[in-house]
């Protein structure tokens, strides 16, 4: 059976060959009817697995704050991402994985903050959060190729 981290992995890899397809133009274009772009959506889950695990964990993001008010939750695109900032989050899609197995593994995650996410699922403790994690990622990866129809 597959566990949980499995599961992000695939789909992370989902989300960086979807990314890969497309120029910076493309990434960043917002399609009528749209509030978003490809380009935000995949910070957006990098961002979120970081304030799911880590921050509600009380635990230190690898993800610097200026990103995460950029790209959290009621956030929207600003301003056009350049190839350094796509680099650094593809960069994060991967390291991001990578940390939270080792933490998990070393027992780093002792306290949680419940929390309700907008979904409607409470969070009691980091194993729940690491699963939704993986629901949120996939919604967001459906919403990343229906953006793909319209670029």
């Amino acid at each position: 059976m597959l566990n949980a981290i499995d599961i992000l992995k695939v789909t992370r890899a989902n989300i960086l060959r979807l990314i890969d397809k497309y120029d910076l133009e493309q990434l960043n274009k917002i399609p009528e009817g749209f509030n978003n772009n490809l380009i935000w959506n995949f910070g957006h889950v990098v961002v979120t697995q970081q304030l799911l695990c880590y921050g509600l964990s009380k635990l230190p993001t690898q993800v610097s704050a200026e990103l995460i008010d950029r790209y959290r939750k009621g956030s929207k695109p600003e301003t056009f991402v350049d190839q350094s900032e796509l680099d650094l989050f593809k960069n994060f899609a991967e390291q991001t994985i990578i940390q939270l197995e080792k933490d998990l593994a070393g027992g780093l995650f002792q306290t949680y903050k419940i929390y309700t996410t907008s979904y409607g699922i409470t969070l009691e403790g980091i194993q729940d959060a690491v699963q939704f994690n993986n629901v949120h990622e996939g919604m967001h990866l459906g919403t990343m190729i229906a953006l793909t129809k319209l670029i």
